[in-house]
């Protein structure tokens, strides 16, 4: 028998599905937090390489753009353990948890924004070819795949409806 103030599939309060979940979510972030610092500290670096000054007024503006969304990405991904910080001890993790989800999400859009622009970057700059634009394209189906789609359709035919 379902006893009030529980949720079906696992036998946990609200407060121990959302301890359970901030744990689950600070360990994603972990793999997330690592790829866009690395990724935001290299592209910090380009500007002072000597090549940066030759490049044309396009890829300037593209690499302009990837360092400010490199900058929102990591922000957006580290903002979970800011707001568990400030939040801590104040009896809101459940909703810490769905703000914290909705950070990330937010962070993991704009890490592929990052990547989508960085490898357009380096693309244009390695080769000049016509097929730069479908390799980037490519690449970000496989990405749109893999972090979305391929998700979503498992969250939609292997979630269990209530009865």
């Amino acid at each position: 028998m379902r006893q009030e103030g529980r949720r079906r599939g696992r036998d946990e309060s609200e407060e121990e599905r959302a301890d359970r979940m901030w744990g689950e979510l600070i360990q994603e972030v972990r793999v997330a937090q690592t790829g866009v610092q690395i990724l935001f500290g290299f592209l910090l670096t380009v500007v002072f390489q000597p090549k940066y000054a030759g490049l044309a007024h396009t890829d300037h503006v593209i690499y302009i753009v990837t360092v400010v969304l490199g900058a929102a990405a990591t922000g957006a991904l580290i903002g979970p353990v800011s707001l568990h910080r400030l939040v801590a001890g104040r009896r809101v993790k459940p909703r810490a948890v769905r703000v914290a989800s909705r950070m990330t999400l937010i962070g993991l859009f704009l890490l592929l924004a990052t990547m989508t622009s960085s490898l357009l970057l380096i693309l244009r700059v390695a080769s000049h070819g016509g097929y730069v634009t479908w390799l980037v394209a490519f690449v970000v189906a496989w990405y749109l795949l893999c972090w979305y789609a391929l998700p979503l359709w498992v969250r939609r035919t292997h979630t269990r409806s209530e009865d």
